[in-house]
């Protein structure tokens, strides 16, 4: 089975990515996982949390925080270069980079590469793979929505971290499931169930 490339880059909003990864495990799904440097700065900023850097030992933290036994998780350092997921020749069902930076999708969209992050992502590009990038920032400039369409015009799908309000959330948890579920729509996975807009 094919695995999702799953990349969290430093952006805040890190609990979106934290349950897309807690999802997918309850699904039985295999994850190449990828934390970009600035991402275990915002969490241990913005909630206090070191998460450590060791492939293995990141496997073992992700494992016990979110209580999840079921399918298959590989980290890896954001810049090891030599990671099977940086070639084109390894099989993926595609890849989500939630939260995104602007940064990182500047870098992406200009095919310029710094970390395995952007060499994944220029990788799912070319070889013409679902790409889902889910930028976290507001107002965006005239640079940033050019960067967006760039990427748009090259095969990505954008996926801004709107949240609805039609179905009727009673707390943050449902608004974060709601984004997540609504996300990997992109890839036809159904991770949960969600209130759907039914019309009338």
């Amino acid at each position: 089975m094919a695995p999702y490339v799953i990349a969290v880059t430093g952006a805040s909003a890190q609990p979106i990515a934290e349950r897309a990864i807690q999802l997918l495990l309850r699904k039985d799904s295999e994850i190449e996982l990828i934390l970009s440097k600035g991402a275990y700065e915002v969490w241990n900023k913005e909630i206090g949390i070191t998460i450590p850097v060791d492939p293995k030992k990141q496997e073992v933290f992700w494992r016990n925080r979110l209580k999840e036994s079921k399918g298959r998780l590989c980290c890896h350092r954001w810049n090891d270069h030599s990671a099977a997921i940086a070639s084109g020749s390894f099989k993926t069902k595609g890849m989500a980079i939630v939260p995104c930076t602007m940064g990182t999708i500047g870098r992406v969209s200009a095919g310029f590469s710094l970390d395995l992050i952007e060499r994944c992502a220029d990788v799912h590009l070319k070889e013409s793979r679902k790409l889902v990038v889910a930028p976290r920032e507001t107002p965006w400039s005239i640079i940033h929505l050019r960067n967006l369409t760039n990427l748009a015009e090259s095969g990505a799908t954008i996926f801004p971290l709107i949240p609805a309000w039609y179905t009727k959330p009673t707390g943050l948890e449902e608004l974060i499931d709601f984004l997540v579920v609504r996300l990997f729509d992109a890839f036809d996975e159904d991770l949960s169930q969600i209130n759907r807009w039914e019309g009338c």
